[in-house]
């Protein structure tokens, strides 16, 4: 084969493309059904914004690990800056004040800062000596990376964005080697400040969706629509479905945000259990290789790195099915490589561009223990 196929082409991970631009033509079929069958509605920029963040994935892919180490703490400490600017200057949108807006161009700083944690910790951790991994003053500086932006995200704010951000961290250190104890001490102290954090550190409408989540039929027609709605569409796929473009929840609005938050929905209902499974053994596929990427790798920068992006891609995936079925709160995580939106699709495709890298590196690396 190495003489049919060039060997730049060869070299790609086709293991982890093939699913991966499977999820983005099936993610097109179903948001041209989300939009009664208008291509133009959403598919088509949906595809768009892919192949652009694609480039951006591959080049990504050829960075050098100097060249990333070198910039990890000055981008980390560029978009913290964004994140205050959103504070300052930010455009209001549904509520929240979350985006930057100069000219043409509009960026949501808090979704680059969940790669921006993960290599920031991974470089942190990657470059601190073993023996002092598991000592608290080794503690305050990795807690500052994350406790820092996920203060300016609560402000705007955006629970489901802190979360995602607190996840991608929390995975770092846990590889990184830090203490058991210390995470169950963090987990008992989570779960002791929840009513302090449901009263005070929630605004309303957050409150009234976790509320809503462990109560549903409360409010069926008010808080508890969304969730009501997508459980009925997701129950009414069957097996098979009701065929592309039969949908009758959101074609008929009863289902809110058929193309974006609950587009697992819009797809279940349609293409029925058979689609489900086609969704998320792609996924499996895709983090699965993620993950040997992490193991492969060569020195504990890279496996943190790798690890770190496989679990931000997991934390979108299962979050929203959770989500649209009814398991957790809504909080305004998109289905990637599936829902329409560009920032969703921007932050996991830098994961991609990370994971591709890291490839890259492990393929690039010497071989250790052939010469004894």
């Amino acid at each position: 084969m190495s003489g049919i196929v060039p060997a730049p082409i060869a070299r790609q991970p086709w293991q982890m493309l093939f699913p991966l631009f499977g999820l983005i033509g099936f993610g097109a079929l179903v948001l041209t059904s989300a939009a009664a069958g208008d291509f133009d509605a959403y598919a088509k920029s949906h595809l768009i914004r892919f192949l652009v963040l694609f480039g951006m994935a591959v080049v990504i892919s050829r960075l050098s690990k100097p060249l990333v180490s070198f910039f990890t703490y000055p981008a980390y400490l560029v978009i913290l800056l964004l994140l205050m600017a959103v504070e300052i200057v930010g455009q209001v949108g549904g509520g929240s004040q979350r985006w930057l807006e100069v000219g043409p161009i509009r960026i949501q700083p808090s979704e680059l800062m969940k790669p921006a944690v993960i290599v920031a910790l991974a470089h942190y951790y990657g470059s601190l000596p073993v023996g002092m991994i598991p000592n608290w003053r080794a503690l305050l500086p990795a807690a500052g990376i994350i406790l820092a932006p996920m203060a300016f995200v609560l402000l705007q704010p955006d629970l489901g964005t802190s979360l995602a951000i607190a996840f991608g961290g929390g995975v770092v250190m846990f590889l990184a080697g830090l203490p058991i104890r210390w995470f169950i001490f963090a987990g008992v102290a989570g779960i002791a400040a929840i009513p302090l954090a449901f009263f005070f550190a929630l605004q309303p409408y957050q409150q009234d969706r976790v509320t809503t989540f462990l109560d549903p039929e409360s409010d069926p027609l008010g808080e508890g629509y969304q969730i009501t709605q997508s459980k009925i569409a997701i129950g009414s796929g069957g097996i098979f479905g009701k065929g592309f473009n039969e949908g009758s929840q959101s074609h008929l609005n009863y289902l809110p945000e058929p193309h974006t938050d609950f587009v697992f929905a819009t797809m279940a209902e349609e293409w029925g259990l058979i689609g489900g499974i086609f969704v998320l053994g792609a996924f499996a596929i895709i983090l699965r290789w993620g993950l040997s990427v992490a193991r492969a790798a060569s020195d504990r920068f890279s496996k943190l790195l790798a690890a770190g992006m496989t679990a931000t891609i997991f934390f979108y995936v299962a979050i929203n099915l959770l989500m649209v079925m009814g398991f957790a709160p809504v909080v305004g995580i998109p289905l990637p490589f599936i829902s329409h939106g560009g920032s969703s699709m921007m932050t996991n495709m830098i994961c991609i561009g990370v994971l591709m890298m890291v490839h890259r590196w492990n393929r690039n690396a010497p071989r250790t223990g052939l010469i004894t």
